[in-house]
């Protein structure tokens, strides 16, 4: 297995001692515990309190904030000392490093709030889902083949969390990627985004280019958020839809040939059998002139080994809640997918935004 050098120094070679592993076992042990407090110490207002009062403060003065009991402020406060995001001194509570980057730090809040709201009840359901090979977890929600047929009618605050995460992570690339797509040689005056979602990436093609028109390639009840959520905006007159499941093997892509058919954090949603079935079915409506532009999160193509943690962890959502059988991908799964669908790579640029990669491809041959 190929890893940047960075992650192979961690993951190939024992970093602990003895002590430090024995900690380890046991916050393992603890994790949703440590989780529901940390939860509940940014949602009470704790962490906040202490930031702002750098001084410290006392349990009581902590509690009558948070509007707690002093009990109740008490276990929260001991279990975050153990757990790493508060210190103690004297009768005085300060705010930790770890703590400053929960409060602060956008991806962990968004990881954070996509754990608890879409996540945490469906996990109890993983085993289950491993051994069968389908979203388990789902069940908590509803009864949806996968989480997309579901995706609109998830209740709001879950809708919310699970928007907040996806967005997130792609909004932080988007920049450099209209520039990768836009200001090459190629003129770029039809794209399709397959698995638009809301419109988001479409709205931004057209606000960056006056003369392209963007056709969304999604399921109908997707296809039908995106137009309520572009509706009236600038632009929005050049986006279309083109309603379909693309877990249908007979669904073909639209032709006449676009100059760039784009799938971002999408190929993630789909086991290696359907990925290289939809890579296919691309490259059949491509001609020599169209690109296939492949925008992901590779946790091996990652410099800081937090990324890649995050992103090995956030597989388990796709097996347990997602679809049961995808995952972020290692860039040579990926590749291999995409190139025994009959394309080829023929360029990869890493380093956009919170650590994407984009596969820029073309028919074999072509």
């Amino acid at each position: 297995m190929k890893l940047t050098p960075s992650l192979e120094k961690i993951y190939g070679h024992e970093q602990q001692s003895a002590l430090e592993a024995q900690r380890r076992a046991e916050e393992i042990a603890f994790a949703p515990v440590v989780f529901q407090v940390s939860r509940l110490m940014l949602k009470r207002g704790i962490l906040a309190y202490l930031a702002d009062h750098r001084e410290g403060a006392t349990q009581q003065a902590i509690a009558q904030a948070a509007g707690l009991s002093n009990y109740a402020a008490q276990v929260l406060l001991e279990a975050s000392l153990s757990i790493g995001t508060v210190l103690v001194e004297e009768d005085r509570y300060r705010l930790s490093k770890a703590g400053w980057f929960l409060l602060n730090d956008r991806m962990a809040r968004a990881n954070l709030d996509f754990n608890h709201d879409v996540n945490y009840l469906g996990l109890f359901h993983l085993e289950e889902a491993l051994d069968e090979g389908r979203p388990a977890g789902l069940k908590v929600f509803g009864q949806w083949p996968t989480i997309y047929e579901g995706l609109s009618s998830l209740p709001e605050e879950v809708q919310r969390s699970w928007f907040g995460f996806d967005h997130f992570y792609s909004d932080e690339s988007f920049e450099a990627a209209l520039k990768i797509v836009f200001d090459g040689e190629r003129k770029v005056r039809r794209l399709l985004d397959v698995g638009g979602n809301t419109g988001r990436w479409a709205m931004q093609c057209v606000g960056y280019n006056p003369e392209v028109e963007v056709t969304i390639m999604d399921l109908p009840q997707q296809l039908d958020m995106m137009r309520r959520e572009t509706a009236g905006k600038p632009g929005a007159e050049r986006i279309h839809g083109y309603g379909c499941n693309l877990l249908d093997e007979a669904t073909a892509f639209p032709t006449p040939a676009f100059d760039v058919i784009w799938m971002s954090q999408f190929l993630d949603c789909f086991s290696e059998e359907e990925v290289t079935s939809i890579c296919r079915r691309a490259a059949a409506s491509m001609d020599e002139h169209s690109r296939l532009y492949v925008m992901e999160t590779f946790w091996d193509r990652q410099r800081f080994e937090t990324a890649a943690y995050c992103l090995t962890l956030t597989s388990i959502y796709f097996t347990a809640m997602a679809n049961g059988n995808s995952k972020m991908y290692h860039s040579d799964d990926m590749i291999r997918c995409i190139e025994a669908a009959g394309l080829e790579v023929e360029q990869c640029i890493d380093g956009l935004g919170l650590g994407h990669s984009i596969l820029i491809c073309k028919r074999r041959n072509a």
